[in-house]
Order: structure tokens, then C-alpha cells, then sequence
């Protein structure tokens, strides 16, 4: 991997697992917004938002942690897929996003194309590539 690549892989790295924190900080300032997010069959709801939150801190780190970081990408992805379908409730509701008073509905669906590019992104960045120490 030629320096310039290796130099934008860890630039996604760290901008990935920044905005991966700051969602999980979110997740605390806004979980009513995002416990709207979740279907009413599920049981305590806020608590959830809670947990992911963490769920998402404790992830954001270990990717940056070059010995966890491949298999922390995969869970991450796999993470991505499991929350997508709170993603797709909320555009079938019309619910607004965490911290908005009215939704936008184009904006809801539109919302859906990132979650691919997400998975995507940290499956990228996460990789290891052979005889390098941090990446």
C-alpha cells in the first residue's frame, strides 16, 4: 500500500471512529428522540438507546486499537445491520430525526442510502494490511 493510500486509510479511520463516538454521545442527549425510533413492542425502549450509545463507544475505541480493529470493523458492520431496521421504521412512520421537532420525509429515506456506505466505510478502514505495524 503506497504512503498516500495508507495515509487516507487511517484519516477514514480516526474520522469514522469520531463520528461513531459523537453518535454514541448523541444517543444520551437525544434517547427519547431515538427511543421514537424503535417499534413499541420492544421493551424499555430508552433503556436501549442507552445501551447502543454505549455499544458505540465501546466501538469507536477498539477500532483505533490496531489488534482489535479488524474484528471490531466486523462487528461494527454487523451493528450497522442489526440498528438498520429502526433506520427503515422511522421513514415508514414519518418519525422525526433525534432532536428535530418535524420530519423530513424525503430526508428519511435519503437517510437510508448512508447506511450501506457506512458498513462499507468501516469494513475499508478496519482491514489490516499485511507487515504493517498500525495498519
Amino acid at each position: 500500500m503506497n504512503k498516500r493510500k495508507k495515509g487516507l486509510k487511517i484519516v477514514g479511520l480516526f474520522l469514522f471512529s469520531f463520528f461513531f463516538f459523537l453518535a454514541g454521545v448523541f444517543h444520551f442527549i437525544e434517547a427519547q428522540g431515538f427511543s421514537k425510533m424503535i417499534p413499541g413492542f420492544f421493551p424499555l425502549r430508552e433503556e436501549l438507546v442507552y445501551i447502543t450509545g454505549i455499544m458505540e463507544f465501546i466501538l469507536s475505541i477498539l477500532l483505533l486499537i490496531p489488534k482489535t480493529r479488524e474484528k471490531t470493523g466486523i462487528v461494527t458492520a454487523i451493528y450497522l445491520v442489526l440498528i438498520f431496521p429502526a433506520n427503515i421504521y422511522a421513514a415508514i412512520k414519518g418519525i422525526p430525526a433525534p432532536g428535530q421537532e418535524e420530519a423530513n420525509e424525503a430526508l428519511l429515506w435519503v437517510r437510508l442510502l448512508f447506511q450501506p456506505l457506512l458498513i462499507w466505510w468501516v469494513l475499508v478502514v478496519s482491514k489490516i494490511e499485511k507487515n504493517h505495524r498500525f495498519y
